[in-house]
């Protein structure tokens, strides 16, 4: 689908106005047509929702309210819920508009109702790889601690290291000169 490569990126309005057309076109689509294009559709969609202005993610969401789209939807989840269940489980509890955290949840209790199997292991491998990221984050922490320690035990070093830590634990090193 060559419309992906045109995908507005920082225009809103315009994102909106490609949601729209696109609806038109799956509207028409034979599903044959719709299997060659459904995950580059899909990881577009799943920017979609996931995006701070709320007009984009509810364009996007209301994908979930056409019937034909959702008969695409339900006989390809196999391959289109793996896509959209991170962007759909991270903002239902992170979107700042409540609206959109009703569309997601709709969106979400669709897939359930379609697969519970698949979207169990949906939800299991997505926590999987949030503990895998947070394991990550505590050894990429500890092994800048260990950096620090070495730096102040370097009597060559000219200044004193610290470390300042801000409000999502990400550590900002700095060096002070004497």
């Amino acid at each position: 689908m060559g419309l992906l490569k045109f995908w507005p990126k920082t225009h809103s309005p315009k994102e909106v106005m490609f949601l729209n057309e696109l609806e038109e076109i799956l509207d028409v689509i034979e599903p044959a047509e719709f299997v060659k294009v459904q995950e580059p559709l899909f990881r577009q969609l799943a920017k979609c929702v996931s995006s701070p202005h709320f007009q984009v993610a509810e364009r996007a969401l209301y994908y979930w309210n056409n019937e034909y789209i959702m008969s695409l939807i339900s006989d390809n989840a196999a391959k289109i819920l793996p896509i959209m269940f991170p962007a759909l489980y991270k903002n239902s509890k992170s979107h700042w508009n409540k609206t959109i955290h009703g569309l997601i949840y709709n969106a979400l209790k669709l897939f359930m109702e379609m697969n519970q199997k698949l979207f169990d292991d949906c939800t299991q491998h997505y926590k999987a790889e949030k503990q895998k990221e947070k394991y990550k984050l505590k050894e990429r922490d500890e092994v800048w601690m260990k950096i620090e320690d070495l730096a102040r035990q370097n009597p060559q070093v000219g200044g004193i290291c610290k470390r300042y830590h801000s409000n999502q634990s990400q550590s900002i090193w700095a060096v002070e000169r004497r």
